[in-house]
C-alpha cells in the first residue's frame, strides 16, 4: 500500500502554526522591547480655602459707601448691628495659613526589587488634603509584559525566586493595570483598603501568576 506523506505533512504545519499562535498570543515577546513612558506630576488637591478667595478676587467690589465717615463691614453695616456693636471678623493668622499641609503626606514607601525581570523604583503611599490616598512609583524601570498589573498585598517580599510567586497566596487588592513600565504614575487607593494589612506591592504579571518586582511598604 502506497503512503503519501502529503497529508501528514499539512496536518504537522496545522498544529505548528496554531501552536506558535497560541504562544505568541500568551507570551507576547514583542511587549518587552516596547516600553511605555508615564510622566504624572506630584498629586495635589485645591484647597477650599485657595478657592474661595479666588472667586472673592473675582467678585465685583461693593458700591462706595454714602457716609464715608462710618466704618464699613463685610455685612454692609455702618458699626452697628441687631442692637449693639458690631465686630469685624479678625483675618486668618499667619500661623493658621502655615498649618494647612502644602502638599501631600508621605505614610509609607519601600524601594522595589527584582523578580522574574530587572525592576528598580520607589513606591510611595501618599494622604492628599481631601483625605484620598494614592500609590505613586517614582523612576519606575521594569520590563513591559501582559496583564501587568499592581498590586497591594499583604505578602512578605523575599529575594530571588522564593517570592516571585506569593502575593496572591493571600490578602491582596488590584490597584489597576500598569500605566507604563518607565517613569512616575499615581494609582488611587480605594478608601476601604487597610494600609496596616496590605504592607507591600507588586508589579504582578496576571497572566503568568508571576512578580516582575516588588517592594515592602514601610
Amino acid at each position: 500500500m502506497l503512503i503519501t506523506r502529503g497529508p501528514l505533512l499539512a496536518a504537522g504545519a496545522v498544529l505548528a502554526t496554531t501552536a506558535l499562535g497560541l504562544a505568541l498570543y500568551l507570551f507576547q515577546p514583542w511587549t518587552l522591547l516596547v516600553d511605555e513612558q508615564v510622566s504624572d506630576a506630584l498629586p495635589v488637591v485645591a484647597s477650599s480655602t485657595s478657592s474661595e478667595q479666588s472667586e472673592a478676587s473675582e467678585a465685583p467690589s461693593p458700591p462706595a459707601s454714602p457716609e464715608p465717615s462710618s466704618p464699613v463691614y463685610a455685612d454692609g453695616g455702618t458699626g452697628r448691628a441687631f442692637g449693639g456693636e458690631h465686630t469685624a471678623s479678625p483675618a486668618p493668622s499667619v500661623e493658621t495659613a502655615a498649618a494647612v499641609p502644602a502638599g501631600p503626606v508621605e505614610l509609607a514607601r519601600g524601594d522595589l526589587i527584582s523578580h522574574e525581570h530587572t525592576t528598580e523604583g520607589t513606591a510611595r503611599v501618599l494622604l492628599l488634603a481631601d483625605g484620598s490616598r494614592v500609590l505613586r512609583l517614582e523612576g519606575l524601570d521594569t520590563s513591559n509584559g501582559p496583564d501587568l498589573k499592581v498590586w497591594l498585598t499583604d505578602a512578605p517580599v523575599l529575594e530571588g525566586r522564593a517570592g516571585w510567586f506569593v502575593f496572591d497566596d493571600g490578602a491582596f487588592v488590584d490597584l489597576g493595570e500598569l500605566r507604563g513600565n518607565q517613569g512616575d504614575a499615581n494609582y488611587g487607593i480605594p478608601p476601604d483598603v487597610d494600609l496596616e494589612v496590605l504592607t507591600s506591592i507588586s508589579i504582578w504579571c496576571e497572566r503568568f501568576a508571576v512578580s516582575f518586582g516588588a517592594a515592602e511598604l514601610a
